[in-house]
């Protein structure tokens, strides 16, 4: 996503964002959150011909300490659509990493985590094991 911030999970909804990254820098996430911020409204004000903000408020950012809350915050970021009430299946939800992480489909945005990497060494096992979990 650049700014050396490696993505691992993701899900753009209507007024917000969840982005669960690991940065290679201290600073580099408030860097990553800045440039989405002027990026991607300018693009949808653009496309929709409104003006304003999109977001709901500013970036919240939190720690993950453990490898047993970094996968729960996977699937908290890949279910938002469902919690929502948008879809009923998160695979019927097109803009989250949902299909990269439990389906196997390339992401270009999505790099493993090494605690979602140790769920199981082939990539179908993987998958399952998140998907089961």
């Amino acid at each position: 996503m650049g700014e050396d911030c490696a993505v691992h999970a993701y899900v753009l909804m209507t007024n917000h964002v969840h982005l669960l990254m690991t940065p290679a820098e201290t600073g580099r996430v408030a860097r990553v959150m800045q440039a989405l911020g002027r990026r991607y409204v300018r693009y949808l004000n653009d496309r929709y011909h409104r003006t304003g903000t999109l977001w709901e408020g500013r970036y919240k950012a939190c720690p993950v300490g453990s490898a047993a809350y970094l996968l729960r915050c996977y699937r908290y970021i890949e279910l938002n659509p469902v919690r929502a009430a948008m879809v009923a299946d998160p695979a019927d939800y097109a803009w989250s990493s949902f299909h990269a992480n439990a389906l196997g489909k390339h992401d270009p945005l999505v790099r493993m985590h090494s605690s979602y990497r140790a769920l199981a060494a082939a990539d179908s096992e993987r998958c399952a094991a998140f998907t089961h979990w």
